[in-house]
């Protein structure tokens, strides 16, 4: 007899929390490709479900200047870097040996490789045939490691040789929807970084804005120098990841004295998160429960509503003393890797240019993007639209006239040292942006008449 009742409906089992599941949307920093040398159970999560992992980056404090550029020579290689794999035995300018002991002029040997269809079948060189030891320096890797609740030091042995102000800790998540990118570690910001630590003096006591921080490495770093740095982005969660690793590395900022504030800045709104948003809600309602008509926004302050216009449980907000300092002392604006969405970049420069316009210095903005070659249906070519873009609204600030300031662009050599450990490729480019006040020219009594 069968049993008409529906069963219940079994999930398929989930899978593995330390298993990283791609899907067609999702995008993994070149940075965290590396395969860790060791795993662990991991049982940590993000406010928002995403396992978070915990990478060191080398610090070559004391590393002499490289000065090979990326432009000219590609990848910056040294001791440090990733050496070129050794080149396989076997191989010669008459042919490869497909099999380890086979004999490559010999005919039966070449017969012997083909298959029945007369296709070649390759034997892969047996895994006791490689050398044990290989030929030159080892090769130094970015190791991300699960987070666990058992682990102290979650960084082990190799942290503790290395010593703690010689490798940067940084928390992030890998494989991340598009626009969770913000919390995975990238090239830009590495090469951002490299030139902020060979740039001491320019630094050097400054107040600085970066925007779109993400993990907020290039922030830390700069606080080594700085006296100020305002690391800026958007989300919740991204924030809070900021802090953790602010906090992962405050000796690192503590011997220069610098400050890091973490603070929410959405390029699609024209003003500053304060706090503020929550007042007329606030104040319209008391005045219902009060038995009073409705309030209107703007009539202002309801006298019988509390006074205070920010609330201090929105995270990550700006004080009155915040954008007074902000305003009143930056010099140096940051932006690295974020250059990736055309709408998103559009909303960049606006809010280069509106904050320019409001800050009462001259400034200089750093931009790090990497010029990623893709193959589009659309030109069935490979192109590297977002980079186009990204030059053409350089173009565009530049060629701003009217207005009471002026913006000068040029790109950076990018000569200068390579003081962390990562693969500086010849896609990588640093810009400036030169902020300075229109000076009106002085017309003589001559030339007005």
């Amino acid at each position: 007899m069968v049993d008409g009742e529906p069963r219940p409906w079994l999930p398929s089992p989930a899978p593995a929390m330390d298993e990283i599941t791609f899907k067609s949307d999702t995008v993994l920093s070149d940075v965290h490709l590396h395969t860790p040398n060791q795993r662990h159970l991991m049982v940590r999560l993000s406010g928002v479900g995403q396992p978070v992992f915990l990478s060191q980056f080398k610090l070559l404090w004391n590393q002499a200047p490289q000065t090979d550029s990326g432009a000219e020579g590609g990848n910056h290689r040294a001791h440090h870097a990733e050496a070129t794999p050794p080149a396989r035995s076997g191989c010669s300018s008459e042919g490869v040996s497909l099999q380890a002991g086979a004999d490559a002029t010999s005919q039966e040997g070449v017969a012997a490789q083909l298959d029945e269809d007369g296709d070649l079948d390759v034997v892969r060189r047996p895994r006791a045939a490689s050398p044990s030891k290989p030929s030159g320096p080892p090769r130094d890797k970015v190791h991300p490691m699960i987070l666990t609740q058992e682990e102290d030091d979650v960084l082990g042995d190799e942290a503790r040789e290395s010593g703690p102000y010689d490798v940067i800790k940084i928390e992030h998540t890998m494989a991340t929807p598009l626009e969770d990118v913000g919390k995975q570690v990238w090239r830009g910001a590495l090469f951002l970084a490299d030139y902020i630590l060979s740039q001491r003096d320019l630094f050097q006591g400054r107040t600085v804005l970066e925007l779109g921080a993400g993990t907020g490495l290039a922030s830390i770093l700069a606080a080594t120098m700085a006296q100020t740095v305002y690391c800026t982005d958007v989300g919740a969660d991204l924030l809070a990841m900021c802090q953790r690793n602010i906090a992962l590395n405050s000796h690192l900022t503590a011997a220069g004295g610098g400050v890091i504030k973490v603070k929410e800045l959405d390029w699609l709104k024209d003003d500053l998160c304060t706090g503020t948003f929550l007042f007329p809600v606030r104040c319209q309602l008391l005045s219902v429960c009060l038995g009073e008509s409705w309030w209107p926004a703007e009539k202002g302050l309801n006298p019988r509503c509390p006074s205070p216009f920010t609330d201090p449980e929105v995270p990550f907000s700006w004080s009155e003393e915040d954008i007074s300092d902000l305003y009143g002392h930056t010099t140096i604006v940051l932006a690295a890797e974020v250059f990736y969405d055309d709408d998103l970049t559009d909303a960049l420069f606006k809010t280069l240019s509106r904050l320019a316009h409001r800050l009462k210095n001259a400034s200089t903005a750093i931009l790090s993007v990497e010029k990623r070659l893709n193959f589009t249906l659309r030109h069935l070519e490979v192109t590297c639209e977002a980079y186009d873009h990204f030059r053409s609204c350089l173009r565009r600030l530049e060629g701003l006239t009217g207005g009471r300031l002026r913006f000068a662009v040029e790109p950076v050599d990018v000569s200068f040292p390579q003081l962390l450990v990562y693969e500086r490729i010849q896609q990588l480019e640093l810009w400036k942006v030169f902020v300075e006040p229109v000076t009106e020219p002085i017309v003589s009594a001559d030339t007005a008449s």
